[in-house]
């Protein structure tokens, strides 16, 4: 995104931060000619794709933190973050994911840089370490209640493992990105298919009612003993992060996850034409937590039509980690065609 954009967001819409991927790089890096340059010259210096990559993503992202220093100071920490991920072929690696934070976390060198980790098992002992080490994490890739859930223990044990080594419970900030439209694509997709009895009441109904218990699990953990303890020594909440909040399905409102999963404490990642919609014709007030009664006879009513959440968020987990990382290779690929292009050393 240009800077004068992203500029004009900040001031104008309150945009208070932003997440990265290898898609949205690869697009800026082989989708246009601004990095030709810096591609030519590292490639010139005996640089692989996939350093080049590490090279200019650590380089967009120290920039990016810089645009939102403002925020992050004026927040007193709270906002202004800028998400960089860890690659995705760690995810099922708890000590090459933990090396990866630590490396990418030095090397970006901004407070208000956040290193994304999918929330997946052998993640979790990442995450806890890494928070245990102060760094900013953004969890990502949750969609199950179950997987949430392990997320915060392991946060509130990083904050435990962090206050034990005399560290500043008040410098260290984390997101649970937990997905959701992603939710309904995939249950509507089963609905359709297997269309049992009454099943059109449940079509775009599952993906809002699992963020709604996601959000009551929240709230329960905020107002526990351990973290009002912890949160008496200065540390921060973990806030629940909305993501993939794009209305795939274009019989629902646009704005549908923007308006439905409006609440406290809550951070939502919207693309650049979802912004654009909910500035134009969003109905902004609190929407949450919701009614958990009913969103727990949504899940219910699903189990009673055969389709299974736990299964459901399995599935959702495996194609998340597939995508990012074909995402990641693919944005590598394309930087081996744009080397081959500029001929360098020609």
């Amino acid at each position: 995104m240009a800077e004068g954009k992203l500029a004009k967001l900040i001031a104008e819409d309150g945009l208070s931060g932003v997440t990265s991927n290898p898609t949205i790089f690869q697009k800026a890096f082989t989708g246009s000619k601004d990095y030709d340059a810096a591609i030519a010259r590292l490639t010139r210096d005996g640089k692989t794709s996939a350093q080049i990559f590490d090279a200019l993503s650590i380089e967009d992202i120290q920039t990016a933190c810089d645009q939102f220093r403002s925020v992050f100071d004026r927040t007193q920490g709270a906002d202004g973050f800028v998400s960089l991920e860890v690659n995705p072929h760690l995810a099922r690696e708890t000590k090459g994911t933990l090396e990866e934070a630590r490396r990418l976390f030095r090397a970006v060198n901004r407070p208000n840089v956040m290193i994304k980790i999918p929330g997946t098992q052998e993640g979790l002992s990442a995450i806890e370490q890494a928070l245990g080490d102060g760094i900013n994490i953004n969890i990502t890739l949750i969609f199950s209640l179950q997987r949430y859930q392990e997320v915060m223990d392991a946060w509130l044990a990083g904050l435990d493992r962090l206050s034990a080594k005399g560290g500043k419970l008040s410098s260290v900030s984390s997101v649970a990105s937990f997905f959701v439209s992603r939710v309904d694509t995939l249950i509507d997709g089963l609905l359709e298919k297997q269309k049992p009895a009454g099943y059109e009441a449940l079509l775009g109904k599952a993906a809002i009612a699992n963020a709604q218990l996601a959000y009551a699990m929240f709230l329960k953990v905020k107002n526990s003993t351990r973290y009002q303890a912890l949160a008496a020594k200065g540390a921060r909440v973990q806030r629940p992060l909305w993501a993939s909040t794009s209305t795939k399905n274009p019989k629902y409102r646009d704005v549908i996850y923007v308006e439905e999963l409006i609440g406290a404490e809550t951070v939502n990642t919207l693309p650049l034409a979802t912004i654009e919609a909910a500035r134009d014709h969003a109905r902004v007030r609190a929407a949450l937590p919701g009614d958990t009664a009913a969103a727990q006879k949504v899940v219910q009513d699903l189990g009673k039509a055969g389709i299974s959440m736990d299964q459901v968020t399995r599935q959702l987990e495996e194609d998340g980690l597939k995508l990012f990382s074909n995402s990641y290779d693919d944005l590598i690929k394309g930087l081996e065609q744009k080397k081959e292009a500029l001929k360098v050393g020609a």
